[in-house]
């Protein structure tokens, strides 16, 4: 059985767009212009959730709380800007599953959206997920985890410097380590193994 995806985004354009996207991969989708009509529409089917972080009304980060609060425990994905990096931090703190920022590619898109479906209906994070997200940290430096609690705080490059009183150069020097050690493709699954870790 294929889950839904539920797309909920201000933005008609993209919503078009997505429904091109999904419509040709053969991924079923419903779509919604705010927060609030996804909440408002009858019933929400089993599947994930692929939600902006900003938009008027209830926010990607409010709608997570919102469903957490509600005993919803479909996946949720947030789209985010560059600027909006903190508060994709907070919504995966709060919960979601992932985070892609925009501009995105279709791949990019596609492959968040599978390792969500995966997770539809499948236990929280276990023991042994913990471990190994624990032994991916373990290779880090002292100073590497400085960095990283930074990144977890959604802080820039530039404020991570400015607090551990470093240079910005050094600091992506310390993130690049941090993907290389870990083995993170990129920073939504960096969060993921630090959350993990319970960091």
């Amino acid at each position: 059985m294929i889950e839904l995806v539920h797309v909920i985004d201000d933005d008609d354009g993209l919503r078009r767009a997505l429904a091109f996207l999904l419509d040709v991969n053969g991924v079923p989708a419903r779509f919604y212009d705010s927060a609030n009509a996804f909440l408002e529409s009858s019933a929400i089917e089993p599947g994930c959730i692929l939600t902006d972080v900003r938009m008027p009304g209830l926010s990607g980060l409010e709608l997570v709380r919102e469903l957490k609060d509600r005993g919803v425990d479909a996946p949720v994905i947030v789209m985010t800007g560059h600027g909006d990096i903190a508060l994709a931090v907070e919504a995966m703190k709060a919960g979601a599953v992932d985070f892609i920022e925009k501009p995105f590619s279709d791949d990019v898109l596609l492959a968040a959206i599978r390792g969500a479906l995966e997770r539809v209906g499948a236990e929280g994070v276990s023991g042994a997920a913990r471990q190994a997200a624990e032994g991916r940290l373990a290779e880090l430096s002292p100073r590497e985890r400085d960095v990283l609690a930074g990144v977890i705080q959604g802080k820039l490059n530039k404020q991570i410097a400015y607090d551990l009183e470093i240079s910005p150069r050094t600091v992506e020097i310390y993130r690049a380590n941090l993907m290389s050690k870990t083995g993170a493709r990129n920073i939504a699954e960096l969060m993921r193994i630090a959350l993990a870790a319970g960091l």
